[in-house]
């Protein structure tokens, strides 16, 4: 019986084409987009059957607590890979498949998108089970779709002669998103799309990286044999991870390489690179409209509507995405909806803080949310989950008042520890040492009230931190 196929899961992406709910601070990969669970434990459900081995996560800094508690609330037991900067998929696919490859010489991986769409997980299944024989035999294997209709957004492969049994074929070319008549015309000469995910030996990709790559390689390699253990995560190494050229894995290896093979998956999938998508993934109403959320139409036809919360209207329009948040509302033509990247970057110029960031932050040991702001205060939401502890920590430009309103909370205030209830408050002066923890069963949740001359999340002196944030 062959070993289990190990699931590696790229997890560090921006989403910026689903702002204002999708942000640098919390990418799309990380949120319910369609359903109950983010697309991110959508996909580590997906590789939660016996031919597949326990995953190997690969994410930035700033959202590896993040991704193994989400992992850890669908019952899954991933390593979590932290790497130091963004350098695209190839950097991170081969650091990843390194670390497969050190604990087993033989192991095939499968290379997922964290932030991708799946419907059909019995046919994806199919799929990767199709392709192991072509991967086993030292191709490189990439998913390919059959196309529903000429889509713009997508790269495409022209399938070549088989390779075996089993519908897999040599890759003939990769194609880059064409114009519609391009497309149109792809799509009648049996091209596929180009998914983005990958079949293949550990031992072949690296292989092909070192001999079409060797500068990539020769860093990817330092980085993974420089990697440490950090409370559980693997941390490679940032300068030599530095040092590797910033390339997608289809620039670095898939379109030079003469090993690469496609299988076409039979599953409904998506990308989700635009709002205008979810019309391929979510059923629309009598209407032709997609909605989430609270969301009331008079009169609209064919609109997408998001809404995180707030009562959304929409009378008398057709063809528009609607997305509203707490804190932004974006509205925007079907049609022009992959220009939402390009309205972002004016965001970002203008130094709009909502470009980046939510009002809700996440942190390793919860969250908290902006209730209020003014001149010389801020009222804050803070959740802390269980066994979560803030850093000893003080401040030198406001004070805080914590009320507690579920739970309880281990407060230290200098060198006094003590337990404040349910309905309880505790003052914290300006200057003083301090600390948070929730030592319960359930979340603890409390609000804070700061009042000072700054407020910024940069008055914080951390002098000692169970997450390593010193």
């Amino acid at each position: 019986m062959p070993s289990p196929i190990v699931p590696i899961l790229l997890a560090g992406g921006a989403g910026t084409r689903l702002w204002p709910v999708s942000r640098d601070a919390l990418p799309k990969q990380f949120l319910p987009l369609v359903g109950g669970l983010s697309t991110y434990q959508e996909t580590l459900k997906r590789v939660a059957d016996p031919m597949f081995g326990p995953p190997l996560v690969i994410t930035g800094p700033n959202f590896h607590f993040f991704a193994r508690r989400q992992a850890e609330e669908v019952g899954v037991d991933a390593t979590v890979v932290i790497e130091p900067l963004r350098r695209d998929s190839a950097p991170a696919i081969a650091a990843a498949t390194a670390i497969a490859l050190a604990r087993d010489p033989d192991a095939v991986v499968l290379a997922l998108a964290a932030d991708h769409i799946i419907l059909d997980v019995e046919a994806f299944r199919a799929t990767c089970l199709a392709g192991r024989a072509a991967a086993d035999a030292g191709k490189i294997v990439t998913f390919g779709i059959r196309p529903t209709e000429p889509k713009t957004s997508y790269g495409y492969i022209l399938p070549g002669e088989p390779v075996g049994a089993g519908g897999v074929n040599v890759v003939k070319s990769f194609v880059e998103k064409p114009d519609a008549a391009t497309a149109a015309r792809y799509v009648l000469d049996g091209y596929l799309w180009n998914s983005g995910n990958f079949l293949f030996r550990a031992d072949v990709l690296l292989s092909e990286l070192k001999r079409l790559e060797p500068e990539m390689a020769e860093a990817i390699a330092a980085s993974v044999d420089g990697a440490k253990s950090d409370l559980g995560f693997l941390r490679l190494d940032p300068a030599a991870f530095a040092r590797a050229p910033q390339k997608s894995i289809d620039y670095a290896v898939m379109e030079k390489t003469d090993r690469a093979a496609v299988v076409a998956g039979d599953f409904r999938w998506s990308d989700i690179g635009s709002w205008d998508a979810l019309f391929d993934i979510t059923p629309a109403n009598a209407d032709g409209n997609v909605l989430q959320g609270p969301v009331v139409t008079m009169d609209t036809q064919d609109c997408v509507v998001h809404s995180d919360g707030r009562l959304t209207t929409l009378v008398g329009v057709r063809d528009l995405v609607v997305v509203s948040t707490s804190d932004a509302m974006m509205v925007v033509p079907r049609a022009r909806s992959q220009e939402v990247k390009e309205l972002v970057a004016k965001l970002k110029s203008e130094k709009r803080p909502e470009a980046t960031d939510h009002k809700r932050g996440h942190r390793p040991w919860g969250y908290y949310e902006s209730i209020d702001l003014g001149e010389r205060f801020q009222v804050k939401r803070i959740v802390v989950i269980p066994g979560g502890v803030l850093s000893l920590q003080k401040h030198r430009h406001r004070s805080e008042h914590w009320i507690v309103v579920r739970g309880t909370a281990e407060v230290t205030t200098g060198t006094e520890v003590r337990d404040v209830h349910e309905n309880e408050s505790i003052y914290i002066p300006i200057g003083t040492v301090h600390r948070m923890a929730n030592r319960g069963k359930i979340p603890l949740e409390l609000i804070e009230v700061q009042t000072g001359s700054y407020l910024g999340e940069d008055d914080i002196e951390r002098i000692e931190d169970v997450y390593s944030r010193t």
